[in-house]
């Protein structure tokens, strides 16, 4: 049987510039707990296909896997930021492309035991191409597959990120008709 956690308090015991973290004390079918929540504001991922059919993908290092992470183009939000406007910009940001069109495709939360945050995907088209303009603090490395080829990545576990797999997965039922 599902019961839902009536919270009794919470406190935070950090708050950062991306994160905050709190403590929950809350009500279990059990008796009393404590849950451990991060707050995230969220973000966006794109998954763009150029006129050639190619997707534009992403290099980075990530200190929190301490490697080099191969992904979809994402960004995070800012607080009360729209998620569509977000998507335009960190697409263009990430890989010089402005995308003609860029569609809503879904919104999933990635780690829905202790995280706030959620992901919106989104698709882009009608590429046109430019420069990037990373932050000062990002290192990317740009480089486009078609989509056979990134499928072919996942089966060999060569992808491994979360929200990635996520946008393949969408992309490849949404192109297969269903």
């Amino acid at each position: 049987m599902i019961v839902e956690e009536k919270t009794l308090s919470s406190e935070y015991v950090y708050e950062g510039k991306i994160i905050n973290v709190r403590l929950d004390r809350v009500v279990t079918r059990d008796g009393e707990s404590v849950r451990e929540i991060v707050e995230h504001n969220g973000g966006v991922v794109i998954l763009g296909v150029t006129g050639e059919g190619r997707i534009p993908m992403v290099r980075q290092y990530r200190k929190a896997t301490e490697s080099v992470m191969f992904e979809l183009p994402a960004g995070k939000l800012e607080k009360g930021e729209d998620p569509h406007e977000a998507a335009a910009r960190e697409f263009r940001e990430e890989t010089g492309y402005t995308a003609g069109e860029i569609v809503p495709v879904n919104s999933f939360w990635p780690t829905v035991g202790f995280c706030t945050e959620v992901l919106h995907l989104y698709f882009a088209s009608g590429l046109v191409p430019g420069e990037c303009d990373l932050d000062d603090n990002e290192a990317i490395d740009v480089e486009e597959y078609y989509p056979e080829e990134l499928y072919a990545m996942v089966r060999r576990g060569e992808i491994t990120d979360g929200k990635t797999l996520t946008g393949l997965l969408m992309y490849r039922y949404l192109q297969e008709g269903n």
